[in-house]
Parts: structure tokens; sequence; C-alpha cells
């Protein structure tokens, strides 16, 4: 099972060999490819050879690149081609329109709660609010609760003064760790045969990624958690242990139908139990996470 992100933050070759990716530094490094869950490269003076690329393909790695901000500017997903790839695409195109409005309903109920339990454990007011506007979420959310629920949040867990078009470490933040959660969701949709630019509630002609961009509303509150939680720097920029403590991010627990997991569990599952809906189920097959803290994720040898 995969669960290693590796951040490269220095100069570094990298190179496969055999089973292993090798990081050349000062000294080399060597990580096996079916550990590895993401890879970010965050340095201008990183190369890697094609053998690397091709490993990430086939031991299904995101891999993703910085650009100038040393915010994630691009990914490269494994094609993973799906023995019914056809089939799911159908399935994708044939879902009732009564089964995507409802549970598009309990995405959006599921994020809510969480952002109560993000200002809970953040020690923030306005939880039972939150709770009211999950409670009231319909088939579609065509209130809106989803957006009056987010503009309340923001200002209770970082203050009235907080916008999200901001230039500040807070959003910064933000921004690098829901784009890593949205790129390892691509590569989780891609690895069971969906076609990621087809989605449940989001339908952009110019975006790629549709469907993650609906799975990952319930996790977002786990970014928003850990930013709250972070010391600011003085001139607002994220430094390179902020970044790979959001890469980190995938190794917290969270709480599932079956049990507490990894996020990277978590995703996994989230996008199975929606595979099963499109295979005929209705939205009580959901599988949805649960914002318990951010305890880091053990594994028991």
């Amino acid at each position: 099972m995969t669960w290693r992100s590796v951040v490269i933050s220095r100069p570094a070759k990298l190179r496969r060999e055999q089973f292993r990716l090798a990081i050349e530094q000062e000294q080399t490094a060597f990580v096996p490819f079916e550990d590895i869950a993401v890879i970010v490269l965050n340095h201008r003076e990183i190369t890697l050879t094609h053998p690397v690329l091709s490993a990430c393909g086939e031991y299904g790695i995101s891999l993703f690149a910085t650009g100038d901000t040393h915010h994630p500017s691009g990914v490269f997903l494994p094609f993973l081609p799906h023995s019914r790839a056809t089939r799911w695409l159908r399935l994708q195109l044939d879902l009732p329109r009564p089964v995507a409005k409802q549970s598009w309903a309990a995405i959006v109920r599921s994020k809510i709660t969480n952002q109560a339990a993000c200002l809970r454990l953040a020690g923030r007011e306005g939880v039972d609010r939150l709770d009211s506007y999950a409670r009231r979420v319909r088939s579609g959310d065509n209130g809106n609760l989803e957006g009056q629920a987010a503009a309340f949040y923001f200002s209770q867990l970082f203050g009235k003064d907080f916008h999200r078009n901001q230039v500040r470490f807070k959003n910064a933040a933000l921004n690098y760790g829901y784009a890593v959660l949205r790129g390892t969701i691509a590569r989780g949709l891609v690895a069971h045969g969906l076609l990621p630019s087809l989605g449940l509630f989001h339908a952009s002609e110019q975006n790629a990624f549709n469907l993650a961009d609906d799975v990952i509303e319930p996790f977002r509150p786990l970014v928003d958690l850990f930013v709250s939680k972070r010391v600011m720097p003085d001139d607002d920029e994220l430094r390179p242990e902020d970044k790979v403590a959001l890469v980190g991010l995938l190794n917290v627990d969270m709480g599932m139908p079956r049990g507490k997991m990894s996020v990277l569990s978590a995703i996994e599952h989230t996008i199975e139990s929606l595979a099963r809906v499109y295979d005929g189920g209705s939205e009580s097959l959901l599988e949805l996470p649960v914002l318990i803290g951010l305890e880091q994720h053990s594994l028991e040898c």
C-alpha cells in the first residue's frame, strides 16, 4: 500500500534503480516505488530520467512540479488504462440527475460538518450555526448553503478581515494544501477508471478536474485546521518546512465508516464508494471523511 510523500526542495538528480527511486544529492537516498503515493519537485535544479516518469505511471504515483511561486503548477498522472474504461465512462454519463444531486448534497453536508469540527478543534465559535447549515442542505444544495457556510466559516476561523483573494501566508498555505489534495484525488479517480473531467456538480468545460473538485470538498477543512494552527512567518512566504508539513497531511488520520485511516486511504475509500454510486447505487453508499484532528497515522508493524 502506498503511504510515502516525497518532497524534494534541494538540487537533486532522480533516477530509477530497479524497483527504487534513487535521489542523488550529497548522499544518495533510495525509496521503493511501491511505497510512494506522491512526489513533489520543489526546486529549479532537479533533473529526472525518463525511467522515473515511466515508474510513476507504472506504480500509480502522482508527480507534482512547482512554479516560480513554489506552488504546484502541474501534475503528472498515471495513465493506468482500466480494463473497463468505456463502461465507466458510460456510467458517468448516464448517472441519473437525482442521484447526482443527492450525492452532491451528501458531499456538501459532509464538508460543512467538517468545517464545524474544524472550528471546534481550533477553539473558535460558530459550531452550532454550521451544524444548522449542514442539517438544512437539500438535494443539489439549491439554497447554496455551501457558499453561506463558507463565508461565515472563514471569517470565524481566520478573522473578519480575511478574504481568500488576499496575498498572504494563510492563503498561500491553503492553496498549496488544496492543490496536493486535488492532484492526489485525481490520481485515485484515474486509477478507478473514472474520468476526472466529468463532475457530479462542477461542470466547467475548461476544468479537467471537475470530479476531483467535487470529491475534495469534505477534505478541505483538514488543510484549514492545519493552517489555523501554523505559526505565520514574518514575510508571509511559505517556508520549506511548511510545504513538507502540508504534503504530510496526506498521512493524517480521518474518521471513515470503516474506521480511522490516513487521508490517502480515506481518499481511496471515498472514490471506491463513489464508483459504487455510479454502478447503479444511491448516494447512501458514499463513504465520506470526518475531521478528527491532525494526528499522523501510525503504521503498525
